[in-house]
């Protein structure tokens, strides 16, 4: 690495285009560790940001446009004469060639995370003839979302880079792998949605046996029981780095971040964003959702009580969940303060808000008015984690579990409400 860091000083941004698009066609460069050396090139002065991170696009666009053109003119033939010897035959190229349509372009913005995949990915989707204006699309956003990131993280770690980029990549990877686990469950319950449902439906109420009573809401209650799956996964993760106390570095990196790209002048809004992890937010919230849910909803008792359980009950579940763990926090103004973990706030965030949110979602087809809410959940929750790191009263691993315990408490809640509605409303029909 000290060699192509010795270039990189010398040659700069030719380097930086030359050793992505090598990197691309699957040669074994270091592509984040560049890119990372290249933002602390930033942070020093020696090289320009907007043109390092358009340099590294211009590198990564060409070699994955260069990799699916080969794979488009060479790749079938290839394995019309070569494939049977490794088990790629037409039959399986013909189901690649479906699974790619349908899902492989969902994959193509996560894939750089992912050392070895997205080496390849490119050959792929010329194989499998994905269209390239499909696969261009979600390419090239990928790419330069990749190298904007660590690039940006680079720059921002500075001279601590050293120190912590190991544990950056490590959680990039992460990030990369999880996000293309989720693409495949989403695969895996669109694809046996009727069979997960029916399990899911004796499991939780052994009176529910038909899909079709869910009616419209039965992808919301497939998508929340994907996210209990993912969340309650997420826990269990993070209760074992709990109690194997491996949260150190990471909360070590997370704060210098925070604190590195949100400086001094930002208190007066992190004051602001404080105040949307409390009731100034909350309570007006639960006041509005409730007044249109006797307004607008059908089972008007059944939402109200959900509506209240989530909020009460999952107020007494961070209670329990803090002093059960017991876990001292950070020392803010020379006083230490203790069971910080989970975060209060973030986890109250997640349950009130992604609540109402669901409840908007389940009752409004307007495409608009349900990507906003979703966005508005991720926006809030995600300001009120930064003001608590930012702050520091709480750990940046309090406030990732806030996430997680507030994600498997609402989701849970989404798919019992869904069931106990599909039971109230067959109780009305029998009788």
């Amino acid at each position: 690495m000290n060699t192509v860091t010795v270039w990189l000083e010398q040659y700069g941004y030719g380097v930086i285009i030359i050793a992505l698009l090598l990197e691309m066609l699957a040669l074994p460069l270091p592509g984040e560790m560049l890119m990372s050396y290249t933002g602390l090139f930033v942070f020093e002065g020696k090289l320009n940001g907007p043109l390092s991170i358009l340099s590294a696009s211009a590198g990564v666009t060409a070699g994955i446009t260069l990799s699916y053109w080969i794979g488009y003119r060479l790749g079938q033939p290839f394995v019309h004469k070569y494939g049977d010897r490794v088990h790629l035959g037409e039959e399986q190229l013909l189901k690649m060639n479906v699974w790619f349509e349908k899902y492989g372009d969902k994959l193509l913005f996560f894939a750089y995370f992912i050392p070895g995949v997205r080496h390849i990915t490119g050959y792929f989707c010329g194989v499998t003839r994905m269209p390239f204006r499909k696969y261009a699309i979600y390419a090239y956003s990928g790419a330069i979302f990749w190298v904007s990131l660590f690039i940006s993280l680079g720059r921002v770690l500075g001279p601590k880079w050293e120190a912590y980029h190991q544990t950056v990549n490590r959680y990039m990877i992460l990030f990369g792998i999880g996000s293309a686990l989720l693409t495949v469950l989403i695969y895996v319950v669109r694809k046996y949605r009727q069979r997960m449902l029916a399990v899911l439906m004796d499991w939780l109420a052994l009176a529910v046996r038909r899909f079709h009573s869910l009616g419209k809401v039965r992808f919301l209650v497939l998508s929340s029981f994907a996210a209990f799956v993912l969340f309650v996964s997420l826990m269990l993760g993070l209760i074992q780095d709990f109690l194997a106390r491996e949260f150190n570095q990471f909360d070590e990196v997370a704060s210098y971040i925070v604190l590195s790209v949100f400086g001094p002048d930002w208190q007066n809004l992190m004051n602001i964003f404080a105040l949307l992890g409390t009731v100034y937010l909350y309570g007006p919230l639960i006041a509005i959702t409730a007044v249109w849910i006797m307004l607008s909803a059908r089972q008007k008792l059944l939402e109200l009580f959900f509506l209240f359980w989530v909020v009460v009950a999952g107020e007494a579940l961070d209670e329990g969940l803090r002093l059960l763990f017991h876990r001292p926090g950070p020392v803010a103004a020379g006083y230490p303060i203790f069971n910080t973990f989970p975060s209060e706030e973030t986890l109250t965030s997640i349950s009130v808000c992604g609540f109402s949110a669901f409840l908007l979602l389940r009752h409004y087809s307007n495409n608009l008015v349900r990507i906003s809410a979703v966005f508005a959940v991720i926006l809030v929750a995600l300001l009120v984690g930064i003001s608590r790191i930012y702050f520091k009263v709480q750990f940046p691993s309090d406030v990732a579990a806030g996430y997680v315990f507030g994600g498997v408490w609402i989701s849970l809640n989404v798919i019992l409400l869904e069931v106990l509605r599909v039971l109230q409303t067959n109780k009305s029909f029998s009788v």
